[in-house]
């Protein structure tokens, strides 16, 4: 049975709350008998390099860096371009002739298995900045096989001056990866879906929450009054399924689908987490497309 997040009950329950390129070590030549020295052997790139130098050729067009670093079956899920290689590296050619020279300017990139997650600012051809947050998936020969994102316009700063890429920056208690990634997966099944809104105190440190989504101030007061405001106006936060939770040390990635006010809406939350409570929130929210204009099949998720 689908949970829904009531944020009437949300307020009321949030209410309660208010009481209280990683350095490479320089490789040493290695002397021989002539005392000539050889150079150090080239190093492979990393994931997060990978991912990071294919996002960078929408700015420079290089083609040939895209198509080298994708797999032949690389499956695309932003629903406005074609699947596969072919289809990511004609945009990329697309963009290389545009008048309008691309811009992508990564903030924040992390790592989580066989995938990696980003968060950058694109400015497309001078079509506006958006703020995005793209997942790529690396196959076992180490090319780039699959990419969810999304994206959502640049705005100005919220109503406590935050923006919606400024903030905490440093990737931290790397030996607590799974146990941030339990809290938050905790927090979605207690409170984003409504099952146990009772326990919504117990996530947060009073009322210490940084927040950076653009219609919300600081604070579990901040989060209280924007949910109020809502409600008033009848509209509903729905989270029907978590269908990713990525995480590297103090920062988790939620991945969800649910509808904002009654429109299907992918969720896209980033939390940091501090001493076992939720500290800090980015996030990207984006209305799914009406699938009679989906460039692919493969789906949002």
């Amino acid at each position: 049975m689908k949970k829904i997040l009531s944020l009437t009950m949300a307020l009321t329950m949030l209410g309660t709350v208010l009481t209280g390129c990683g350095a490479k070590d320089a490789a040493a030549k290695t002397p021989v008998e002539n005392t000539q020295q050889t150079a150090p052997a080239r190093q492979e790139q990393s994931q997060t390099e990978k991912a990071l130098a294919l996002i960078n050729t929408f700015a420079i067009g290089d083609t040939d860096t895209a198509r080298s670093l994708l797999a032949d079956g690389y499956i695309q899920h932003n629903l406005a371009y074609g699947t596969g290689a072919d289809a990511f590296v004609g945009s990329v050619e697309y963009l290389a002739s545009a008048d309008v020279k691309t811009t992508v300017n990564n903030v924040r990139a992390f790592e989580d298995g066989d995938k990696v997650f980003l968060q950058t600012v694109y400015n497309f051809a001078g079509a506006g900045e958006q703020v995005a947050f793209d997942i790529f998936r690396f196959d076992e020969n180490g090319k780039i096989a699959e990419h969810w994102d999304n994206l959502a316009a640049l705005a100005e700063p919220n109503p406590s001056g935050h923006t919606q890429t400024d903030g905490t920056m440093e990737v931290t208690d790397l030996d607590k990866t799974e146990e941030n990634r339990e809290l938050v997966e905790n927090f979605l099944y207690d409170v984003m879906q409504g099952n146990n809104l009772d326990k919504t105190p117990d996530y947060f440190d009073g009322d210490a929450y940084i927040q950076h989504n653009t219609g919300i101030a600081d604070g579990v007061s901040g989060l209280n009054a924007a949910l109020g405001a809502l409600a008033e106006q009848g509209v509903s936060m729905v989270y029907d399924e978590v269908h990713m939770v990525l995480a590297q040390g103090n920062f988790v990635l939620a991945v969800s689908e649910g509808t904002f006010g009654g429109a299907p809406t992918s969720y896209y939350d980033l939390w940091r987490v501090e001493n076992g409570k939720i500290a800090e929130h980015w996030d990207v929210m984006e209305t799914i497309a009406d699938q009679s204009t989906w460039q692919n099949q493969n789906g949002k998720f």
